[in-house]
């Protein structure tokens, strides 16, 4: 879910402990076929697979509505690339960012 895209949220689920919501899981229509799903649990929440249980579930959801859930992030971010290996997606392309060497040579400084 995101404020400056919310005009293309379409569907979430959440998880919840005694009425708490713990995580949520929310997909965005990037494309009239493609949905993209993105997932946050709060910190004492993770490791437990609440992660991978919303991500699975909003895929299903999608996939009923006859659209093509994709997750996307970031190579760096292990646990997110895990999360979406756990539920079932596969690495299907990477996208890479270059800075120039101006950049590069102030970041290492």
């Amino acid at each position: 879910m995101c404020e400056d895209r919310k005009h293309l949220d379409v569907l979430a689920v959440g998880a919840y402990d005694q009425g708490k919501l713990i995580g949520l899981a929310g997909c965005s229509a990037d494309c009239e076929s493609m949905w993209q799903i993105g997932v946050d649990v709060l910190p004492d929440y993770r490791k437990q697979g609440i992660a991978a249980a919303l991500t699975s579930a909003l895929a299903l959801e999608i996939i009923e509505l006859g659209k093509v859930p994709f997750y996307c992030c970031a190579w760096s971010n292990l646990r997110s690339v895990r999360n979406a290996i756990k539920s079932g997606f596969r690495p299907a392309w990477v996208e890479l960012t270059t800075k120039s060497k101006a950049f590069v040579n102030q970041l290492n400084q």
